[in-house]
């Protein structure tokens, strides 16, 4: 398969790293502000790339947006803001506009697509996670409108969310089988409740919290697809999440990568540069690897989604793969750096931090390893 870029997204790429470089020029211990950011991004193109013209995106594509936002974080977007970025593009975004009716899709993407407004996803809970079956959201008809009760656990984005798409449990349980069904529901419809920001080991400027439904009623012109068909929603929006969600953090491979170079460059003892020293090459070498089969098989997922191929299995991969190779790359940034990477003061650790959440999100990477099995009839 061929993952050359064509002229206008090398352009588009070319062009975001250049204002992201700018954007993002700073120490990374200083707090930025998530909603003035998403509107700077939004402002920038990258929010609407995968969106068309005619929903209020640039029309750019998947394959642009993906390069685009590989772009950010090579130029050095903090992890927090490019998984929120993230989980409202891939999926928030592309679910309303796969699924939403004309309705919703004027009501919601465009704002969403200048940053506006900011959107999140209600999936996970206390007691299910990746598990749908064992949601315990319910969704009870009442005529023309729909009540929701239950609790939805580490919602990305929910302190700063305008909009979510919440998912709940619909109609009586066929044996383990739970019919399920999406809503849109508005952060000030009443009965839905942001509880407090749910504290972090990494990707601390990403807020999340709980967000409890406590008799949270909508109109049924809220729900998005189709009574009972909630779980096509969840695997659309997991697949994209899991897949492009990896793109920025490639991105940071690279930013990290260069880094490491540049040190094992000026860096000396024993009279030479540490790079000289095989320990030191070597691990340099591991990292390099990582991250070309990273990218291959990041570009990979997006050409095949982008085609509108199943993407199942190529979004699990990259997810597994991008997030264990990211971990022990920053591992070996540390080592590299030796006490200076220990030390907060370069932020070398901030990436490790960020990379081990990587490998819970969005499924976790057991998760990952069960459903690249059974793909291959096993498990």
């Amino acid at each position: 398969m061929d993952f050359e870029w064509d002229e206008e997204t090398r352009a588009v790429r070319a062009h975001v790293m250049d204002v992201a470089r700018r954007m993002f020029r700073r120490d990374r211990r200083e707090a930025r502000d998530l909603r003035a950011t998403m509107r700077e991004l939004g402002t920038l193109g990258v929010l609407g790339m995968p969106i068309p013209e005619v929903s209020g995106g640039n029309g750019a594509g998947v394959v642009a947006a993906v390069a685009a936002l590989e772009a950010l974080g090579e130029a050095g977007i903090d992890g927090g803001t490019a998984f929120s970025l993230g989980a409202q593009v891939w999926a928030v975004q592309m679910p309303i506009l796969a699924f939403g009716s004309d309705a919703q899709k004027d009501a919601y993407l465009r704002r969403l697509c200048t940053g506006e407004i900011v959107g999140a996803i209600a999936l996970s809970e206390p007691g299910a996670g990746s598990d749908l079956f064992s949601m315990r959201t319910r969704a009870e008809e009442r005529g023309d409108r729909v009540v929701l009760h239950g609790r939805k656990a580490w919602i990305t984005n929910a302190p700063i969310a305008d909009v979510f798409i919440v998912l709940a449990a619909v109609g009586e349980a066929a044996g383990t089988f739970v019919r399920t069904a999406a809503f849109l529901v508005e952060r000030d419809t009443p009965g839905l409740i942001v509880e407090a920001l749910t504290p972090k080991l990494g990707l601390e400027e990403s807020p999340m919290a709980e967000v409890v439904l406590d008799g949270c009623e909508v109109p049924k012109s809220a729900m998005l697809g189709r009574w009972g068909r909630g779980a096509e929603i969840f695997e659309h929006a997991l697949t994209y999440e899991r897949g492009a969600l990896a793109a920025p953090f490639v991105g940071a491979m690279k930013r990290q990568l260069d880094a490491c170079v540049e040190h094992a460059v000026e860096r000396r003892q024993f009279g030479s540069p540490i790079g000289a020293f095989q320990a030191v090459s070597h691990r340099i070498a591991d990292m390099k690897l990582r991250l070309e089969t990273a990218r291959l098989l990041l570009h990979r997922f997006a050409h095949t989604i982008a085609t509108g191929a199943d993407a199942t299995l190529e979004a699990a991969l990259v997810k597994l793969h991008v997030s264990e190779s990211y971990v022990q790359s920053s591992l070996d940034a540390i080592q590299l750096h030796g006490a200076s990477g220990y030390a907060t003061e370069l932020g070398v650790h901030a990436d490790l931090r960020d990379a081990i959440g990587l490998r819970i999100a969005s499924g976790t990477n057991e998760i990952q390893r069960s459903a690249i099995a059974r793909s291959l009839g096993v498990g």
